[in-house]
């Protein structure tokens, strides 16, 4: 099973940028749709952002026009590039398989990567 690896995150005052990106341990070839999702404490894991293996992207309507997906098959890795950070978008950053996020299955799940949005 394929394992994922997030990093990037930080502190950041509203306004600034972040770039996260998520290694796999092996193909990503074959996963039809990855994404990025977010837990802030208290909460449940909630969906930011998706891309298919064709390149297609979604995002949730909070990230909309502020965050970017993208997917790198030759690295095996899918990074978030965010933009005009607000301090909601605080919160723990996981990669993963969008099948797996729909069914509630995080057993090959990182540990994720904190992001802080605060002055």
């Amino acid at each position: 099973q394929v394992r994922m690896v997030e990093s990037g995150g930080g502190l950041v005052r509203p306004g600034g940028s972040l770039r996260l990106s998520c290694v796999a341990s092996g193909s990503i070839f074959n996963i039809n749709v990855m994404g990025w999702y977010r837990q802030a404490p208290g909460t449940e894991r909630e969906y930011v952002a998706v891309i298919s293996n064709s390149g297609i992207a979604n995002y949730a309507d909070s990230v909309k026009g502020r965050f970017i997906i993208s997917r790198d098959y030759l690295k095996d890795t899918i990074s978030l590039q965010m933009n005009n950070l607000k301090p909601e978008d605080t919160g723990v950053y996981y990669c993963g398989d969008h099948d797996d996020y729909r069914s509630g299955n995080f057993a090959s799940w990182g540990q994720g990567t904190q992001v802080t949005v605060s002055s």
